[in-house]
């Protein structure tokens, strides 16, 4: 594949940004695109700031935009589709999620046909295979296992339906007579700087006595890196056009973890900030069964109030569900069909996120060292 080029929606997100930085790095490719959906100075400077012998673009658009998306598509030899829509609490609207994660999806395969790309990574998530209920257990599951997410919930269920519509496409006929081939990678939780999520829990922490709140006592995950994410979706851009590897890649999905050890999500934001004095809530909560109950109370009242008034739970039983299951994932498949290997050891990535913590703790403290002078 040489002197390839690729297209990364999604750019400005915690994984696009990754993937790019990790993209200059290849030796064969001439052109990265990268879409941002909003495009300022700071992701200006990002760019400016990366060494690289490939010529990289930045583009402004929506995933929602056909003509935005053909004009991105033309020339490229693939595209790594990370943008989506993010939201679990379900504060955007349920038509916006869908429209993002599904229709944009499906916009964008379009795209691939009209521009004539071969190539197409879609970054899906393990909450399209589940977990369905707090009490199930799944263990290092595989591919070969069928798990499916039933919640109808937009996030999960647009995921779901835009992965099947990526597998799908895959061997549509492109029109200048070629063959689209397509392939998946179900993350789960990603951590690693510049994680929304960990800045958001080390901030209200900070302004609650260094103590995290207690949410995910019972989960079990497997989170990986960004830095192996990303690095996972570099090795299934390169398999994908290598004509050896490529048939047994086409149309499969591939679930992408590391070797961060087996922990409760709880576990996880103690053990990535208890350097900087950060500690778990030891209070008493409420019984993991009261508490799904509790959600769907909340819920119900959401709906109710909904023709007249946006009332929005502070949770859910989906997010209850979430991080407080036993759900965990092998990445056996992707290191024998892509040839994944964590490049980021679990020390490593925790030394970095820690160090990035670091830096969020001595913000928080200078901030409050001026307003108290």
């Amino acid at each position: 594949m040489p002197g390839w080029s690729c297209l990364v929606t999604g750019a400005g997100g915690f994984l696009g940004q990754r993937i790019v930085r990790m993209l200059v790095q290849e030796e064969e490719l001439q052109e990265i695109r990268a879409l941002f959906r909003t495009f300022g100075r700071k992701q200006e400077e990002e760019l400016s700031k990366l060494q690289t012998k490939a010529k990289v673009t930045a583009l402004k658009g929506d995933i929602l935009d056909a003509q935005c998306l053909k004009r991105a598509c033309q020339g490229m030899s693939a595209v790594i589709h990370t943008a989506a829509a993010i939201d679990p609490l379900g504060a955007a609207s349920r038509q916006t999620i869908l429209d993002v994660n599904l229709k944009g999806t499906q916009l964008l395969l379009d795209a691939c046909v009209e521009a004539n790309v071969p190539t197409f990574i879609y970054s899906s998530s393990v909450l399209v295979a589940g977990p369905n209920s707090y009490k199930e257990i799944i263990l290092n599951a595989h591919e070969e296992e069928h798990h499916e997410s039933t919640w109808s919930n937009p996030y999960p269920y647009s995921k779901k339906m835009a992965e099947k519509a990526v597998l799908a496409a895959n061997g549509s006929i492109l029109k200048n007579g070629g063959t689209l081939h397509t392939c998946a990678l179900r993350l789960s939780f990603i951590y690693g700087e510049e994680c929304q999520v960990t800045s958001t829990t080390v901030k209200t922490a900070l302004k609650n006595n260094s103590i995290i709140k207690k949410d995910a006592t019972f989960s079990i995950a497997n989170p990986v890196y960004v830095g192996n994410a990303a690095w996972a979706h570099i090795l299934a851009a390169r398999s994908l056009q290598d004509p050896k590897k490529s048939p047994s890649i086409q149309g499969q999905f591939y679930y992408i973890t590391d070797d961060t050890p087996h922990q409760s999500y709880d576990d996880l934001k103690c053990t990535l900030s208890k350097e900087w004095g950060l500690r778990l809530d030891t209070s008493w909560s409420l019984p993991l069964p009261l508490l799904y109950w509790l959600a769907f109370l909340l819920e119900t009242v959401s709906f109710l109030l909904r023709p007249v008034y946006n009332y929005r739970p502070p949770f859910n039983r989906l997010l209850i569900t979430v991080l407080n299951s036993v759900f965990t994932f092998s990445y056996k498949k992707a290191q024998r069909d892509l040839g994944y290997e964590p490049l980021v050891s679990w020390e490593e990535a925790k030394q970095k996120t820690s160090e990035w913590i670091g830096t969020l703790v001595m913000q928080h403290r200078e901030i409050g060292n001026k307003k108290s002078q």
